[in-house]
């Protein structure tokens, strides 16, 4: 499949979606606490990407039923928001995707839920490092194979795993389009990145081993074959002329996630 090449009016209608989507995923981290359910945050997302005069991407996608996926604690990802009610200690991933005149933001991330331990510290500051060294790969010439060395190098690295089931995606006027975006692999190989192009970056990193499982009752949620803790952070990026552009950058720090990692030493 060709891999998209965006025009500059392009590019300006993927800046301002993904500026919507981050906005949103910014007040899912102010809402975030212990005694709320995972149905609260889909109601949260839902009403505030209306709002904003968008629409959630994942609601009726290949039959999803809710507006955003929510992932706690061994939830690689996918989850369905329902009447989980989130406990002090937990983890949760949050994945919003937006659509706005014709064109998809998508963005998450791993928030925690009141005093987490150490191991899903770890877990968690070990997915956010990986993406931020994923990106850092990006430029025109590189090839995705550096951004997924990069990211699996540093993960195991640190005693975690990178999650092979799942990818990053070419997006677009398409929720998901080519080029795959592996969080694993050798330098030097895969599709040479061209300005213009976007995709996410969303590394999904497991505390225990990389294998997961997909639920055979509801054929979405994605768990840690071991039952161990997950995290993912996700951008959409765009390889410009001189490097990368994240087009899903936050105006500020996310509460209950980047505005007390500082405190966690990975």
């Amino acid at each position: 499949m060709a891999v998209d090449i965006k025009s500059p009016r392009e590019i300006e209608l993927m800046r301002t979606v993904c500026h919507l989507a981050a906005e949103t995923l910014l007040l899912v981290g102010e809402k975030i606490r212990p005694g709320m359910t995972t149905d609260e945050i889909d109601r949260i997302v839902h009403e505030d990407t209306l709002r904003q005069g968008a629409r959630p991407a994942p609601l009726h996608y290949k039959g999803f039923p809710k507006s955003v996926c929510t992932s706690v604690n061994d939830v690689v990802c996918h989850g369905i928001p329902d009447g989980t009610v989130l406990r002090d200690g937990d983890i949760v991933n949050v994945d919003v995707t937006h659509v706005y005149e014709g064109f998809h933001g998508d963005t998450s991330a791993t928030f925690y839920v009141g005093t987490p331990s150490p191991h899903a510290r770890h877990v968690v500051e070990v997915a956010r490092h990986g993406l931020d060294l994923g990106i850092a790969e990006v430029r025109e010439g590189a090839r995705l194979g550096d951004v997924g060395a990069a990211i699996q190098e540093y993960v195991e690295a640190q005693g975690c795993s990178v999650v092979r089931d799942f990818v990053g995606h070419g997006i677009g006027r398409k929720f998901h389009d080519a080029p795959q975006v592996k969080h694993h692999g050798k330098r030097g190989t895969g599709d040479r990145l061209r300005a213009g192009m976007t995709f996410t970056i969303e590394p999904m990193v497991n505390i225990g081993g990389w294998e997961v499982d997909v639920d055979p009752k509801d054929k979405w949620t994605v768990r840690t074959v071991d039952g161990t803790l997950s995290a993912q952070f996700e951008h959409t990026v765009l390889v410009t002329r001189t490097g990368v552009e994240v087009l899903t950058a936050r105006s500020r720090p996310l509460r209950n996630s980047e505005n007390v990692a500082a405190l966690f030493v990975a």
